[in-house]
């Protein structure tokens, strides 16, 4: 059983480790396009021709399953990769779902990119788990380029957390595996006011039941 995961950057890497600790007995390979990073401002036409190349090779080189480690990847070009290639792909998406499962203030926040914020899925992910719900979206465009290049602005962060939790948000989901890097940083800024959840134990779960 051949895996791999991919990303744009160092997002996923965050991912591979969690897979790999998980199934240490499998074939696990990370790529990522860090000549191309961030994706989270780039158009369903640029995601395709800068994803493709990887994935081709991933067929070359028959993989079993693919995971996108990227939620910009996986809500904005996920149904055109499915079509091409014939391996199994688990993408990662934001956890709206998850997050109306346990608020209770009915408000929530998406930590995610600008492509992803606008992509068709997650407005379908919108509309299905979150009409109930006050979803904030904050603004963080800049984050996965200043985790990829470690020079982290923690009171931007800080700043950007603080004012979720002012409205009440008392769930805050990272859709970038970008800020897996920096979940524990946001988990003391949220100690006690809100719970941080992100996808790694989700995708688990799921490689567990194909396997």
């Amino acid at each position: 059983m051949k895996i791999a995961i991919f990303d744009s950057g160092i997002g996923g890497l965050s991912v591979f480790n969690a897979v790999k600790k998980s199934f240490p007995q499998l074939e696990i390979v990370f790529r990522n396009d860090q000549k191309n990073m961030p994706y989270g401002d780039k158009t369903k036409n640029e995601l395709l021709l800068l994803v493709k190349p990887f994935f081709d090779q991933f067929q070359a080189e028959n993989f079993d399953i693919v995971i996108i480690a990227c939620n910009t990847v996986s809500t904005t070009i996920l149904s055109e990769l499915r079509e091409q290639y014939k391996f199994t792909i688990i993408p990662v998406i934001p956890m709206i779902r998850e997050a109306s499962l346990i608020t209770k203030n009915k408000t929530i926040a998406i930590c995610a990119t600008p492509t992803t914020l606008k992509s068709s899925k997650y407005s379908v992910l919108k509309f299905k788990y979150g009409q109930n719900l006050n979803i904030l979206e904050p603004d963080c465009r800049e984050w996965a380029t200043m985790i990829q290049k470690k020079q982290i602005n923690e009171m931007k962060i800080k700043q950007t957390i603080e004012d979720i939790l002012n409205k009440k948000c008392d769930v805050v989901v990272l859709a970038c595996t970008h800020y897996h890097w920096i979940e524990n940083d946001i988990k003391k800024i949220c100690f006690n006011k809100a719970s941080v959840i992100q996808p790694e134990e989700k995708i688990i779960a799921k490689l567990k039941q194909l396997l």
